[in-house]
């Protein structure tokens, strides 16, 4: 989950390479300024977490949440269609 500045064109531009580099990894954009993506196991996620931190902007708000296969099923869908590219297989984390 993110909140870069794009009050800049330079801002605009980190910000644009940022969200480039978490498509490229693998993300998907949940809604916009959050992007998840599936990771097998603990270490996979270690292994995600510092990859983006490598290709982190150098200003703004970055977070990012570990959570369940069962914790993402659970979440509500208020409006809209869940999209295909939300399923996810058993025994896997989400990294948000």
């Amino acid at each position: 989950m993110f909140d870069l500045p794009t009050n800049t064109p330079e801002e605009r531009h980190n910000a644009a390479k940022f969200r480039q580099f978490l498509i490229k990894d693998g993300y998907y954009m949940l809604q916009y300024s959050v992007y998840c993506r599936v990771c097998k196991g603990s270490d996979n996620t270690e292994k995600h977490i510092k990859r983006v931190t490598c290709h982190l902007p150098p200003e703004g708000s970055i977070r990012a949440l570990e959570i369940t296969e069962n914790q993402y099923n659970r979440m509500k869908l208020l409006i809209g269609p869940k999209k295909i590219s939300e399923q996810i297989d058993e025994r896997q984390l989400i990294l948000l």
